[in-house]
């Protein structure tokens, strides 16, 4: 059966929100996978549903299959690598950070079931766990970070000796790849692909040109898609791997606003820019209770804009360590995930300053793609929010402050953006173009790309992918 459904619907809460389903929702919340994937085999044989019924049915299951793929480590198999800082680790220790969030686990078919990265997050996430790991492994700065030292200053002095809020552009070519192994789907099916494109209209990014793509009709999505894709499909050949690729061209420049020394003035709250980029949207940036209460903490009667959203960015820094997330559709809400668990990556963490920022009326809006640093490429995403007067200005809540003495640089990325940046999207949760069919891998971001055939999804795992930069005026 081929399912059409858009992705608003897909994102918009029907992990847990089936109606006249509530005893299938009670077994998934107390982790009974199995119980719950029989009683929804038996809703749908049933056929007293609705074919939208039939389909978020369905996405249950499949996001539960989803969660036990991350959640895929027993305690014998984390052991060892905590072991390598804590020879003599006890159960009692093991309990107390399992009850803190630093060793994430769930209770799945009744089986204690560890996220698998797990053990490396416990030394990312708990403050003596860290300081352990530094005790026996040294304490050394990464690639990422020696760059930084040098290219933020260096963006800095550029800005301000050009008057304006850019530096030196950086031009890069990419050639992105995504591969489906040989006999993945049976012979002669058609394989459906997205690829990630750069988007237009940003002074950050601009001579966007596609050079190349290995087949001969594909779809560019139209700059009004938020979420921008190179669409491409292809028959399998039997025993040959399916591979998708294209080449493309970008310009990309760092930018600064100097917010200590910039006048920004009252918001004009009547304008739609302002209502939209304040509003709730669900799932994601809604004004929980939790929220509500995090940001009474940190906030407290501030008024101005600036110093809020600098004691927003500030405490998650502080509160909220990074760490290996799972996957982002399988969490009906991310910002009170990272409040609860004490911990987020750089998505998660965006969105909880996003929905901090717009519960306080600073507009804010996503933005996400690849950090392409030499040495440090990767998936990334961060934000933008709005100030009267400079406009639109970047913010990395993952970079956080910097660690140095000077105050322009340790609070660079409130405000500023290094070139090493693809822009791949200026929103989160925003439809494909053309529609996907079935429920995306990623129902929130998309960097990595999205396969499907007439069967069904492709999931993270069932195909790789890669992105090669050459960087052509360094």
């Amino acid at each position: 059966m081929k399912n059409r459904i858009g992705s608003t619907l897909l994102i918009t809460g029907l992990v847990f929100m089936v109606s006249g389903c509530g005893s299938i929702d009670e077994q998934i919340s107390k982790g009974r996978y199995n119980m719950a994937s029989k009683q929804i085999d038996r809703k749908i044989l049933s056929g007293d549903i609705t074919p939208l019924e039939r389909v978020e049915l369905e996405n249950k299951k499949e996001i539960m299959r989803r969660i036990e793929i991350d959640f895929n480590k027993t305690l014998d198999e984390i052991l060892p690598h905590i072991r390598q800082y804590y020879p003599e680790v006890t159960s009692r220790q093991i309990k107390e950070w399992e009850k803190s969030r630093a060793l994430e686990k769930m209770n799945i078919n009744g089986k204690d079931r560890y996220f698998a990265r797990a053990a490396q997050n416990l030394f990312r996430i708990d403050p003596e766990a860290r300081q352990q790991k530094i005790r026996v492994d040294g304490e050394t700065k990464d690639n990422l970070e020696l760059f930084l030292e040098q290219d933020i200053p260096r963006i800095m002095k550029e800005v301000k000796a050009s008057g304006s809020v850019t530096g030196k552009p950086v031009k890069m070519e990419f050639t992105y790849t995504l591969t489906v192994p040989a006999d993945a789907v049976p012979a002669g099916e058609i394989l459906r692909c997205w690829l990630p494109f750069p988007r237009e209209g940003n002074v950050r990014q601009t001579d966007i040109k596609l050079i190349s793509a290995n087949c001969d009709d594909f779809i560019i999505a139209p700059n009004s898609a938020l979420q921008r894709t190179v669409y491409m499909q292809k028959p399998a050949v039997p025993g040959e791997p399916t591979v998708f690729q294209i080449e493309f061209l970008t310009t990309n420049k760092p930018q600064w606003f100097d917010l200590e020394n910039t006048r920004i003035l009252p918001y004009q709250k009547d304008t739609e820019l302002y209502r939209h980029y304040t509003a709730e949207r669900d799932p994601h940036l809604l004004f929980t209770p939790a929220l509500k209460a995090l940001s009474a903490e940190i906030v407290g009667e501030e008024k101005d804009p600036y110093l809020i959203v600098k004691s927003i960015f500030d405490y998650i820094n502080d509160h909220y360590p990074w760490a290996s997330a799972r996957e982002y559709s399988t969490i009906d809400n991310i910002p009170d995930y990272v409040i609860e668990h004490k911990h987020g990556d750089c998505g998660q963490v965006t969105l909880l300053f996003m929905a901090l920022a717009r519960y306080n009326g600073i507009p804010a809006r996503w933005q996400s793609g690849w950090m392409l640093h030499p040495g440090s490429k990767n998936l990334h995403d961060w934000c933008e929010i709005y100030f009267e007067g400079p406009g639109w200005v970047p913010v990395d809540q993952s970079f956080g402050p910097r660690k140095t003495d000077n105050k322009d640089i340790n609070w660079f990325y409130l405000g500023g953006m290094d070139a090493y940046r693809l822009i791949v999207n200026d929103d989160y949760a925003m439809p494909l173009f053309p529609e996907k069919h079935y429920l995306r891998s990623e129902t929130n971001d998309f960097q990595r790309g999205e396969v499907e055939w007439r069967g069904g999804n492709l999931y993270f795992g069932e195909w790789r992918y890669s992105l090669d930069i050459k960087y052509l005026n360094q």
